[in-house]
């Protein structure tokens, strides 16, 4: 535009594509002042207002605040620091729909009702401090007095929910139904059970160094004799009670005796719970790590074959 030229206000408005309303808005609020008005009163822009008025509509569709414009434009604050700020801004807002987004797929693939939606919404839209709060409460509460095994300790305490700026459904999902597991007062008792043996268990030192490969080694049997087809009462099963027990009996540094089976038996009928299991698998999929298989009806087999064997007598 020539520094000489003046415009209109309806040139102007076809040159930046406003409507004449709102540059006679601006023009009122003192944002882009005319440059002179004609003797007949009708107000006149040169080049310096139009390109101030380029400046504002710009701002404007950057979701800028007119109060904000004007400041910029009266020099108080600079643009990249409106800049930075509203960017900022944008990025809460951002989040914040992607969250109603997966809030709302979750809600669509639930079939949830109003009353869930509100608890999923509210859940979803903790910050990352608040979701962490809600576990570590849980974990304080459950083991407190408790000396715990270590490294099952640090495990817990290290494994906190991190749900994405931009979750999947089933990421909002598996936060609701984490948020609503350590909030069941029955699902705490089972816990505190679990800690509470376990505590005793680190207090008379009979913890096996090695109790993830006795774990591995239940599986694997397990997992052969349901493939088998085998039966927990049936004869059939005797054999992999024994190879099992035994295996147990020799990281405890025991006899495989009557009085070991029924101690053993108890350790797993406190410790086999399927709800601590989903507890890892949903922690998993809000951080997207990779998810635990289920492994406790396999457990549950040797707590059902070993228990048919007490009852017999070994």
């Amino acid at each position: 535009m020539d520094g000489d030229t003046t415009y209109t206000i309806g040139e102007l408005a076809r040159r930046t594509g406003l409507s004449v309303r709102t540059i006679r808005f601006y023009s009122d609020a003192g944002v882009v002042p005319p440059t002179r008005r004609t003797e007949a009163g009708y107000r006149l822009y040169d080049a310096d207002a139009a390109a101030r008025l380029d400046l504002v509509r710009t701002l404007r569709d950057l979701g800028v605040d007119l109060a904000t414009v004007q400041r910029v434009l009266d020099r108080e604050v600079g643009v990249g620091q409106v800049a930075a700020a509203h960017a900022d801004a944008l990025d809460v807002q951002i989040r914040t729909l992607r969250l109603r987004r997966a809030v709302l797929r979750a809600v669509a693939k639930r079939g949830s009702t109003p009353e869930e939606i509100e608890i999923m919404h509210k859940l979803a839209r903790l910050s990352d401090e608040e979701r962490r709060r809600i576990i570590t409460d849980f974990i304080d509460e459950t083991f407190a007095g408790l000396d715990l095994h270590p490294g099952f300790a640090e495990k817990m305490r290290a494994a906190l929910p991190e749900l994405p700026d931009d979750p999947a459904p089933e990421q909002v999902d598996a936060w609701v139904e984490l948020a609503e597991l350590v909030g069941d007062p029955d699902y705490r008792a089972a816990v505190r059970r679990m800690a509470e043996f376990q505590a005793a268990e680190v207090a008379k030192g009979t913890v096996p160094d090695d109790f993830a490969a006795l774990g591995d080694l239940t599986r694997q049997k397990a997992e052969q004799a349901v493939a088998d087809g085998i039966e927990p009462g049936s004869d059939a099963a005797r054999p992999v009670v024994d190879e099992l027990v035994r295996a147990y009996a020799d990281a405890w540094g025991a006899a495989d005796d009557t009085a070991f089976r029924r101690d053993l038996l108890r350790r797993l009928e406190v410790g086999t719970d399927r709800r601590a299991e989903r507890y890892w698998q949903l922690l998993a999929v809000i951080n997207g790590w990779p998810v635990p298989p289920t492994l406790t009806p396999l457990f549950q087999w040797f707590i059902d074959a070993l228990r048919q064997r007490v009852g017999d007598g070994g």
